[in-house]
């Protein structure tokens, strides 16, 4: 670096050529030279939802279900709003 540019200096860094690009095959210095896939993601479920949540998904899908419904034909036998 130097007081008018914030970059690097090609000169000055190892394993950069003149134009400032990484020299094929090198691997920065804060780099590993394989990727990594992470840790072990262990608490994340194999199957799909349980039996109980879904199931209680399904009810209460019902129930606003029923009421809707119920409400409609309330309406109409009521000879409609107003």
């Amino acid at each position: 670096m130097n007081p008018q540019s914030q970059d690097p200096d090609p000169r000055d860094t190892a394993g950069v050529d003149a134009s400032g690009a990484q020299q094929t095959g090198d691997t920065p210095p804060a780099e590993g030279s394989m990727s990594e896939s992470g840790p072990a993601d262990t608490n994340n479920p194999t199957r799909g939802w349980a039996g109980g949540p879904l199931t209680a998904l399904f009810v209460t899908v019902a129930l606003v279900v029923g009421f809707f419904v119920c409400y409609a034909v309330w309406i109409i036998a009521n000879g409609g709003p107003g």
